[in-house]
């Protein structure tokens, strides 16, 4: 079993853009020990109010990883300068490869915002290594039919897999390295293991209910850290429950970073922003 390394709690809200109320729940800025993942933001769940403004974020650059958008409630739109644009719901997942160099925005869907609702989202970056970080950029536009749900022992819940694999299951989302990312939801005092691979980092993020993560009891947003070494995570829902569990294989690589890009080195940040400055990631029209 894999021990708990740290549980992260009381995370403060602060807003990306005027649509985004976020708690960054860890980064790259704190070092390599979440490696290959760099950030993760989960926004809401925030009430908006019908309006006609368009909130989100607008034009930006990135380069170096992927940006992963997990939605739980609310609704997305997409647009990039590969040409890539598109709308997510409730349940869908957008994989965005920034690689060598990307300019996108992201705002509440037009439908949502006249309507008014609650959002609720992940946000993930994932790192990629050396020689990926010069691919092109791609996007991945899954859709929540296409994830596979697979039920949990003595009717503890379900699995959603949106990457890499469980048991005979295999996640939609392409990935450049071994990643899992599984959306669990718990029934009520309901107990679930689940298999881990060994040397994998592993991260364990309860989003709704109370969960016991081994033997420490965790609340909606908490988020365990759990040791590299050991095969299993064991989750024992008080109540019904929604965890976002995932790992990756450390890709063990320097890490530097300077907002929206990080690379290995000092110098390819510095030509990242003359990239970007010249208009070699693109614009949007």
């Amino acid at each position: 079993m894999k021990s708990i390394q740290r549980i992260i709690r009381d995370v403060p809200q602060h807003w990306v853009g005027d649509g985004f109320p976020v708690r960054s729940l860890f980064s790259y800025a704190g070092g390599n020990e979440f490696d290959p993942f760099l950030l993760l933001d989960y926004a809401g769940p925030h009430d908006f109010a019908p309006e006609e403004a368009k909130r989100g974020v607008g034009e930006h650059p990135h380069r170096g990883f992927e940006t992963v958008t997990l939605l739980y409630q609310g609704e997305l739109e997409h647009r990039d300068s590969s040409g890539s644009q598109g709308t997510i719901g409730p349940g869908d997942v957008q994989w965005m490869t920034a690689a060598s160099g990307v300019v996108h925005e992201e705002f509440h869907s037009r439908r949502f915002a006249r309507a008014g609702g609650t959002l609720e989202m992940v946000q993930l970056w994932v790192n990629l290594c050396s020689t990926d970080k010069a691919a092109p950029p791609k996007y991945q536009d899954l859709r929540d039919e296409q994830f596979p749900r697979i039920p949990l022992p003595r009717d503890a819940g379900t699995v959603r897999v949106i990457a890499g694999e469980l048991g005979e299951a295999k996640g939609p989302a392409s990935t450049f390295s071994p990643i899992n990312l599984w959306d669990v939801q718990l029934t009520g005092n309901a107990a679930a293991t689940l298999a881990v691979p060994e040397g994998h980092t592993c991260v364990v993020i309860v989003q709704r209910g109370n969960v016991r993560v081994n033997e420490s009891s965790m609340q909606a947003v908490e988020l365990a850290l759990m040791e590299r070494s050991g095969d299993t995570v064991v989750l024992n829902a008080e109540s019904e429950a929604r965890v976002l569990l995932m790992t990756g294989e450390p890709l063990g690589e320097p890490v530097v970073g300077q907002g929206p890009f990080v690379m290995n080195t000092r110098e390819e940040i510095r030509a990242a922003i003359t990239d970007y400055q010249a208009g070699n990631m693109g614009h949007l029209d």
